[in-house]
């Protein structure tokens, strides 16, 4: 699939409002779910498309070439598709009553959630944070630490949560990050929960054998892929204002400093997409079964894309001229996308790194969200 460019020429349309509105404007969500973005990962049962993790990738690159908070909202909330597929066939009969482009965010860190087991599931409760494109679903996936378990995702419907306005960032702005809060608990039966390690051995329903990539492989990728298309975005701005230098009428045309500048930010961009791509192609041939020294590897591949890609907006905003301080320009709104991006905890890479190398030298995997 490839998104149209009369969506991705929307997208620019609107970004701007949806930076200020704090929310993806309602007219770009209803283009995306025309083009079925939604259902890349919904099970052909539902009426999905049950792609491969590749093409999705690559057509949020193209999103966010145009608007980094688009691609990185929406991309979050189709990729969750994913993962109900792999649950309980009755929770999913629930997410996709209304059709296969259900519409879920999530809030995976169980810090502040409150977990009781009860006959048939738990009573659950508590406050996340981060829940990226809330305001469009109606569904969320929320973690939490069942005791004597361990971490478990919950699927709870709109009915049961409340969202409270907490979206005042430096970036990302149009992404409506919001909190999700459960005042009193509820009850979410067990069918609609999902076990870490579930995921982590690739336990589903499902006859496709795309479904037996471990999920975390796919959700890793959906937090950092969208900073390489603001990389190509600025990389496109700078093409558009060569010899505009507010110094020198020939400064960004001719100085070899700042051509050296473009093409190492590129490079840092492109090489993240190439690694990407050749990853999913590596899962793909090993027939969606990698083994777990790769599985890490590809980890702490997805966990290198905010570094580089805030390495590349660095080289560009030292030289993106004067009028990159001024509050609102749109290099600087770039320049702290991408940062707000990396400060996602799958976007470190210190803990992966370590990890790898453990495993590479033949010690254990401590890592299952992989």
């Amino acid at each position: 699939m490839a998104i149209s460019t009369a969506t991705l020429d929307l997208i620019s349309a609107r970004a701007e409002q949806g930076r200020k509105d704090r929310r993806i404007s309602q007219d770009v969500v209803d283009a995306l779910t025309a083009e079925g973005f939604f259902r890349h990962f919904t099970p052909a049962s539902y009426g999905g498309r049950e792609g491969k993790p590749q093409d999705f990738f690559l057509d949020q690159i193209a999103i966010a070439e145009r608007d980094m908070s688009t691609a990185w909202a929406m991309g979050i909330i189709s990729v969750h598709c994913y993962q109900v597929a792999l649950m309980d066939r009755r929770a999913q009969d629930e997410a996709f009553a209304d059709g296969p482009d259900a519409m879920v965010s999530s809030s995976y860190n169980p810090v502040g959630a409150k977990v009781d087991v009860v006959d048939g599931g738990v009573m659950l409760s508590g406050r996340w944070g981060w829940s990226s494109g809330s305001l469009h679903c109606n569904w969320v996936l929320l973690g939490g630490i069942v005791p004597g378990e361990g971490h478990r995702t919950f699927l709870v419907p709109a009915s049961q949560y409340r969202i409270e306005d907490t979206w005042h960032t430096m970036g990302l702005q149009g992404t409506g990050s919001n909190d999700i809060v459960i005042d009193e608990p509820v009850f979410v039966p067990d069918y609609r929960s999902h076990k870490q390690m579930d995921g982590f051995n690739g336990v589903h329903v499902q006859s496709n054998p795309v479904y037996d990539l471990p999920w975390a492989q796919v959700f890793i990728r959906v937090v950092n892929t969208s900073a390489i298309g603001a990389v190509r975005h600025a990389l496109a701005l700078f093409r558009e204002r060569v010899g505009l230098s507010s110094t020198d009428a020939i400064k960004s045309s001719a100085d070899p400093d700042v051509l050296d500048r473009i093409a190492r930010a590129s490079e840092l961009a492109e090489t993240s997409v190439r690694v990407m791509v050749s990853n999913f192609r590596e899962m793909e041939a090993a027939g969606w079964q990698p083994a777990l020294l790769d599985r890490v590897r590809y980890r702490y591949d997805a966990a290198l894309v905010g570094d580089r890609c805030i390495e590349a907006m660095n080289l560009l905003m030292d030289v993106a001229g004067g009028r990159s301080v001024f509050l609102g320009n749109d290099f600087q709104n770039l320049w702290l996308d991408v940062r707000m991006a990396r400060a996602h905890v799958a976007n470190n890479p210190v803990g992966f790194a370590r990890n790898y190398a453990n495993v590479l030298m033949g010690g254990e995997n401590k890592d299952f969200f992989l």
